[in-house]
């Protein structure tokens, strides 16, 4: 039950107290088609761009992380905010550069993270980029409307 509490807490509105740290993702089952939501760690946001930057902490094997591959459009719901995102899976490069950044600006974070998952890091650059080579990141970007 405590691991739904975050889910409880964006439907009560109550978005804006993860301070941009969390979003709401919701996706849809591949199997059941059932509404799914997931609440996870914003890796990076780029507001001007309208994109954030999401881990899967277990892998390829995380529900959410498959159902996107399945229908990457979907919604979030960042503070109280919802945007239609497409889902865009990041190569392993990108996720070396994305976990050296993370690394410096939450270093402990960074570190448990990579305990986590069972991936070396003595907190340094290197070894974040080498356990960022081995998380699958993935960029939700916002549908802009086209002018016509």
């Amino acid at each position: 039950m405590a691991a739904r509490l975050p889910i409880l807490l964006f439907r009560m509105g109550l978005g804006p107290a993860f301070g941009g740290r969390l979003l709401l993702l919701h996706h849809t089952g591949r199997a059941t088609g059932l509404d799914r939501r997931v609440v996870l760690e914003v890796v990076a946001y780029e507001p001007n761009a309208g994109s954030w930057i999401v881990a899967s902490g277990f892998g390829t094997r995380s529900d959410w992380y498959r159902n996107l591959l399945a229908e990457p459009k979907t919604v979030i719901q960042f503070g109280n905010r919802h945007h239609a995102v497409t889902a865009h899976f990041l190569p392993t490069e990108d996720g070396a550069d994305i976990m050296a950044r993370y690394g410096r600006r939450h270093p402990r974070t960074a570190r448990r993270l990579c305990a986590f998952m069972k991936l070396p890091s003595d907190g340094s650059e290197a070894s974040f980029r080498d356990a960022g080579r081995a998380i699958p990141f993935v960029r939700l970007d916002e549908a802009r409307p086209t002018l016509p």
